[in-house]
């Protein structure tokens, strides 16, 4: 039965709320491509309205796990705000809280023609950068790297042991992976944080997500910051 309803979901989501539409964003590939005892969450984008963004959020239970269904036009600088929202809605409840609920983005999944799934339950989202959230705390002890996606063809990746430190450019997301897995080979013990420029779109911010999903299962630790610029 659990598995018609979600069947049923993906014909409905494009009707619900009013006749109003989320265009989701596309990825190769999905870790996950089926989610039991979900609410959904929809958050549009509405040129009607002064940032060009809409939240429903009516049907949501705080015990379930919870879909986020954001439309993939909308710039981080829009979505991430109203993501936050609901993190917090959910993270602060006193009452009917299930500890092991999770989070997840709703995505369409190229390779299955089907829905997928991004999980993101732990993520904190920063609006500071780097530098600054660590400027009273202390930094992970041996090897950190940060990423720095500037755009989908842009990303800076900057690396740091004690006091060397180096920067490089890329132009292609693989080949920062590549670069993040001959670190690892090096050090064994790496730290990976990541920066976001805010006018990224979300179709390019869950694109990178669904690419770097790789890099946990080689056991690098991704510390659960994300900042936003």
């Amino acid at each position: 039965m659990k598995s018609i309803y979600i069947f049923l979901f993906t014909l409905l989501f494009f009707s619900c709320g009013n006749d109003k539409s989320v265009l989701l964003p596309e990825i190769e590939y999905a870790k996950t491509t089926e989610v039991l005892d979900i609410s959904p969450a929809y958050i549009f984008y509405d040129e009607t309205q002064p940032d060009s963004v809409e939240l429903n959020r009516k049907n949501l239970i705080g015990t379930t796990n919870w879909l986020f269904n954001v439309d993939k036009r909308l710039t981080l600088q829009q979505a991430i705000p109203k993501i936050k929202f609901l993190q917090d809605k959910k993270r602060n409840a006193q009452m009917h809280k299930n500890e092991n609920a999770k989070n997840y983005y709703t995505c369409n999944d190229t390779s299955i023609h089907n829905l997928g799934f991004i999980e993101f339950t732990e993520v904190m989202y920063q609006s500071v950068s780097l530098r600054d959230f660590f400027s009273n705390k202390p930094r992970y002890e041996k090897m950190s790297l940060a990423l720095n996606v500037i755009s989908k063809n842009n990303y800076i990746l900057e690396s740091s042991y004690k006091e060397k430190s180096n920067t490089e450019i890329y132009s292609n997301i693989n080949n920062v992976i590549n670069k993040i897995y001959e670190y690892f080979k090096t050090e064994q013990d790496v730290k990976l944080y990541f920066m976001f420029n805010s006018k990224l779109s979300f179709q390019e911010y869950i694109s990178i997500k669904s690419k770097i999903q790789s890099i946990t299962d080689k056991g690098i630790s991704i510390d659960n910051n994300e900042f936003i610029y």
